[in-house]
C-alpha cells in the first residue's frame, strides 16, 4: 500500500478579496513524481511555497513526512530540497565554493565533485555559477537541492528556456533522483514533460484542482469521451527530428 508523505488538505491563501488558492486538497505518495500543472496564475507556485514554508497560508492543514506545518515548520524545512533561481546564488562563487557554503547552512558534510559528477558538471568545478549555460544552471540548482540528503525535492518549472538536448537530459536527472528514493514534487507548462516524468498529476485552474490522476488515465479519459485530435498524429515530431539530427548528448560550452 502506497505511503503517503505529502498531505494538504482544504489549503486557502488570500490576498485581500483575491482567493489564489481555493480549499485545495491532495495527497502526494512516498517516492513518486507528482505534477502540479496549470496556466498561469492557477495557483501552482503559490501552493508549493506554502508547503515550502515560504509563503503563510490563510487557512488548512498540511502535513509533510507526517509534521505539521503549523506545529514544526523548522522541522519540515529540513527534510525538503527547494529549486533555486539563479538570484539565489552567489555570482562571484565557483560552484565548488557555493556547494560548502549550502554544505555549512545545512551542517553537512558534502564531497563537491562527488555531487557535480551526479549532474555531469565535474569539469565546470571552478567556474562561477554565471559563467554555466541555461541547462548548466539547471543542473547545478538540482544538484543544490540534495545537499542536505531531502525527502521531498521540489522543482519549480525546471526546464524553461532549455533547448531540446538541455531538457531531455535534466529529465535523465530528475528520474535518477527519484530512483535515489527521493519524492519529486515538479510544476512545468510542458505537457510532454508531465506525461514523461510524472506518477501523477493534479490539474489546477483558479486555485482549484479540477482533476487528478496518472498522465495515462487523464489521456484514456478524455479519449473514452470521443476526443479526436483534428489531425491525424505523426508517429514522430519536429522535437524527434532535431534530436536524431543533432544527437542527444550535452553539448555544455
Amino acid at each position: 500500500m502506497s505511503e503517503v508523505i505529502i498531505s494538504v488538505k482544504g489549503l486557502v491563501k488570500k490576498y485581500d478579496d483575491f482567493t489564489a488558492v481555493n480549499n485545495l486538497s491532495f495527497e502526494v505518495e512516498r517516492g513518486e513524481i507528482f505534477g502540479l500543472l496549470g496556466p498561469n496564475g492557477a495557483g501552482k507556485t503559490t501552493t508549493l511555497e506554502i508547503i515550502e514554508t515560504l509563503r503563510k497560508k490563510t487557512s488548512g492543514e498540511i502535513i509533510v513526512d507526517g509534521k505539521s506545518l503549523d506545529k514544526n515548520p523548522q522541522a519540515i524545512k529540513k527534510i525538503i530540497g527547494v529549486q533555486l533561481q539563479a538570484a539565489g546564488f552567489y555570482p562571484n562563487l565557483n560552484l565548488v565554493q557555493i556547494i560548502k557554503l549550502f554544505a555549512g547552512m545545512y551542517n553537512r558534510h558534502v564531497d563537491p565533485m562527488q555531487l557535480l559528477a551526479t549532474v555531469n558538471l565535474e569539469e565546470k568545478a571552478k567556474n562561477k555559477f554565471k559563467q554555466l549555460s541555461g541547462g548548466q544552471k539547471q543542473r547545478f540548482s538540482i544538484a543544490t537541492t540534495l545537499i542536505n540528503e531531502p525527502k521531498v525535492v521540489f522543482l519549480d518549472e525546471p526546464t524553461t528556456g532549455l533547448d531540446p538536448q538541455a531538457r531531455r537530459n535534466l529529465w535523465d536527472l530528475i528520474k535518477r533522483v527519484r530512483e535515489q528514493g527521493t519524492t519529486v514534487v515538479i510544476t512545468t507548462h510542458y505537457m510532454d514533460e508531465a506525461e514523461e516524468l510524472c506518477d501523477r498529476v493534479a490539474i489546477m485552474d483558479a486555485g482549484q484542482i479540477i482533476a487528478q490522476d496518472s498522465p495515462d488515465k487523464l489521456i484514456d479519459n478524455l479519449v473514452a469521451k470521443g476526443f479526436t485530435r483534428p489531425k491525424a498524429v505523426k508517429e514522430a515530431n519536429l522535437e524527434d527530428v532535431f534530436l536524431d539530427l543533432t544527437g542527444k548528448e550535452l553539448r555544455d560550452d
